[in-house]
C-alpha cells in the first residue's frame, strides 16, 4: 500500500479537482442518455400513417396560400424595442432598490438612478417627437 507522504501535494489537489468534473460529466452523460432513450421510445411506439394532409405546412390553422413574404411595418419593431428598453429599466430597478436601502449608498445610487432615468427619458422624448408613438 502506498504511503500518502510519497504522493506530491499537487497530484492530490488535481485528483480532487477532477473528481468534481467527473460528477458533472457523469450527470451530463446520464442526461443525454435519458433524452435519447425518451426520443427513441417515442419513435418506436408512435403510429406512422403519413397522409398528404399531414405533410402540408401548418401555421395557425390557416392553409398556406400565396407567397411566403409579408410586409411588416417598422413601427411594430419600434414598439418592441421600446418594450425592451422599459423591461431593462424595470430589471435594473430591483437591484437598485436593494442597494439604495443599504446604509452609506443612498445619495450615490440615487444620482445613478436619475442619470439612468434621464437617458430613458431622452430616448422616449426622441421617439415621441419623431411620432413613433402615434398609432395610425
Amino acid at each position: 500500500m502506498a504511503d500518502m507522504r510519497s504522493v506530491p501535494e499537487s497530484t492530490v489537489l488535481a485528483s480532487e479537482y477532477f473528481e468534481s468534473y467527473s460528477v458533472v460529466g457523469l450527470l451530463a452523460v446520464v442526461g443525454v442518455l435519458f433524452v435519447a432513450v425518451a426520443f427513441g421510445a417515442g419513435r418506436l411506439l408512435r403510429p406512422v400513417v403519413p397522409t398528404p394532409e399531414k405533410l402540408l405546412t401548418y401555421e395557425c390553422g390557416v392553409d398556406p396560400v400565396g407567397e411566403g413574404w409579408a410586409h411588416t411595418q417598422v413601427r411594430y419593431y419600434v414598439y418592441a424595442f421600446l418594450y425592451v428598453i422599459f423591461a431593462v429599466d424595470s430589471i435594473f430597478l430591483f437591484p437598485w432598490a436593494t442597494v439604495f436601502a443599504a446604509p452609506g449608498y443612498g445619495a450615490t445610487t440615487l444620482v445613478e438612478m436619475f442619470i439612468f432615468l434621464g437617458f430613458l427619458a431622452v430616448g422616449l422624448l426622441y421617439a415621441w417627437k419623431k411620432g413613433v408613438l402615434e398609432w395610425a
